[in-house]
């Protein structure tokens, strides 16, 4: 009842598009590029209630305060601190090899605001624990969500950021349009 009520709200209401699928009983990272909106959380929610995979993201710390917590905790939420120096990489790699994780999205952008260059962490955790990075947009203008083919890391971080980016590079912003 929930997907199918989530599936028309995208469809009918919205009026977005799904273009590709999620893999199934897998592990991956998606890394969700443009992150430009508060609505990319509704769209969001709407996608992972639609699919029926369960997706855990990683939000900065103030996200999470007494009021707002618990919400975003339900969604899949993990706070991070991102004023702290720490491993998050290799905690994150951990909850993945304990299977507390199987698949995580993250901004590479790290914000909601227009920025010329991507985060490493997203890469970083996908190679260390050796998973595949699902490149995912969300296209104001086409208003469609577009699911990327699987894309392993090679540890060229360079080369394979510009195959990542070539595959979102023709996506327009919400605050694009």
């Amino acid at each position: 009842m929930i997907k199918t009520l989530a599936k028309f709200f995208l469809n009918k209401v919205i009026r977005w598009r799904f273009v590709g699928s999620f893999p199934e009983d897998e592990k991956y990272i998606i890394a969700v590029v443009p992150h430009s909106s508060y609505f990319d959380l509704i769209i969001a929610v709407l996608i992972r209630t639609y699919s029926g995979i369960k997706i855990k993201f990683i939000g900065k710390k103030e996200l999470f305060n007494p009021f707002s917590a618990f919400f975003f905790r339900f969604l899949g939420g993990i706070p991070v601190d991102r004023g702290e120096k720490t491993n998050l990489v290799d905690s994150v790699v951990n909850l993945f090899h304990l299977n507390k994780i199987k698949i995580l999205a993250i901004a590479p952008e790290g914000t909601r605001k227009n920025v010329k260059k991507w985060k490493t962490g997203f890469y970083y955790i996908a190679l260390k624990a050796n998973l595949p990075i699902l490149m995912v947009s969300f296209d104001y203008k086409r208003k469609q969500v577009m699911i990327n083919k699987k894309f392993f890391p090679t540890g060229n971080i360079k080369a394979d950021f510009l195959k990542l980016e070539k595959m979102v590079s023709d996506v327009i912003a919400r605050n694009k349009i």
